[in-house]
């Protein structure tokens, strides 16, 4: 995740150098630029499931962090935007190390202590983000923009080596691993509430991802020309995540011991109060409170559906499931960036914050709907 975060700060910094000069053209690229590794993401996330059911969740860390090592480095070597619009949907065929970690997680966790192990995993995933923006930003300004695709490439080709070397799996292949899509559905005891969780997902992406491409628009207006606008970004972006740690683990036990339904529920609420105050900050210390809220509140929303769902499927389909899931998350990685971009591009970026209080509100009326019978806590 440091890897995969460090670009966060300067994106549309990036965009700007390759030639993208007007705000609301950045706005609109950062957007589409941001998107465009999770395009074929959600096409392809629940084949790289099967794949992982049939041969083990392992190999697919192998193949994700590797693929990106390589083209995370080729990034860096391009001259337009089209190029980097290009990379970026390539690398969504090869995406996918996180989706496995949690199929991975899942699938070795004992079921009464699946929360508290998906927070943690959750817990290191944004340690990644939290750090990875404070280095890119800083990167960017010391070793220049293009060179720092070329750390992210090194962080990327770490992890591969981390997996191989200390990851271990107790695969066990399941007796048939050609089960349709019809026939995984089968073994679902409640698949309607299933669908219903990956809705949920892309409603939670939708809404946390529509203002990420165009923070650090929305930091250099508040910071009226400070300097330094990728490291200030990156602080903004950071310290959701700061207390997205904090928070993780305690939510995840307080998932296995009141349900991970509750949690979800009451998170999504409060998410959606908090993004209300951040259309209307003054000030960087304002929007900076409001993201370590933010993050205290989104620490429980995805490790409670994860946790929802482990609990729902067998698990010799497990990872074709979260391959589901992943490709609603990524859906919701599509369409946030593209639509903040667009809303911030024609109606300004408060709008953004806006609607995505609605969303989250929505969701939450969601989940109390219709799992209000079926996902209580067992």
């Amino acid at each position: 995740m440091i890897g995969s975060s460090l670009v966060i700060p300067f994106l549309p910094l990036y965009i700007e150098q390759l030639g993208v000069k007007e705000v609301a053209r950045i706005a609109q690229w950062s957007g589409l630029v941001y998107s465009a590794t999770f395009m074929l993401s959600a096409f392809v996330s629940p084949i790289w499931g099967r794949l992982a059911d049939k041969h083990g969740r392992k190999l697919m860390l192998l193949r994700a962090s590797l693929g990106m090592a390589v083209i995370m480095t080729l990034i860096g070597l391009v001259q337009n935007v089209y190029q980097l619009f290009f990379l970026r949907l390539l690398m969504g065929a090869v995406n996918g190390y996180i989706p496995a970690a949690i199929t991975l997680v899942a699938t070795q966790a004992p079921k009464e202590h699946s929360g508290w192990a998906l927070g943690t995993l959750s817990t290191g995933s944004v340690a990644g983000t939290l750090i990875g923006p404070l280095i890119g930003g800083t990167l960017s300004e010391i070793i220049g923009l293009h060179h720092v695709f070329f750390v992210t490439g090194g962080f990327m080709l770490l992890s591969f080596l981390v997996s191989l070397l200390f990851v271990r799996e107790e695969f066990v292949k399941p007796t048939r691993t050609d089960l349709t899509n019809k026939e995984v559905f089968k073994l679902i005891k409640h698949p309607k509430v299933l669908v219903a969780m990956f809705l949920t997902t892309f409603m939670i992406q939708f809404a946390n991802m529509s203002i990420e491409p165009i923070v650090t628009i929305y930091v250099n207006q508040l910071a009226q020309n400070m300097g330094h606008v990728a490291i200030v970004s990156g602080a903004v972006v950071s310290v959701a995540g700061l207390s997205n740690i904090l928070a993780a683990p305690w939510l995840g036990r307080l998932s296995d011991q009141y349900g991970a339904r509750k949690i979800l529920m009451v998170c999504l609420f409060l998410a959606a109060m908090v993004f209300i105050p951040q259309a209307f900050v003054h000030n960087l210390w304002q929007l900076m409170g409001l993201r370590f809220l933010l993050g205290l509140t989104m620490a429980g929303m995805l490790p409670s559906v994860n946790s929802l769902i482990k609990r729902s499927v067998p698990q010799s389909v497990t990872g074709r499931v979260f391959g589901y899931n992943q490709s609603a998350q990524f859906l919701g990685n599509i369409a946030g960036p593209n639509l903040g971009g667009q809303m911030a591009a024609y109606f300004g970026i408060q709008y953004v914050f806006i609607s995505t209080s609605a969303l989250l509100f929505l969701n939450a009326g969601w989940v109390y709907i219709t799992g209000k019978k079926t996902l209580e806590h067992p």
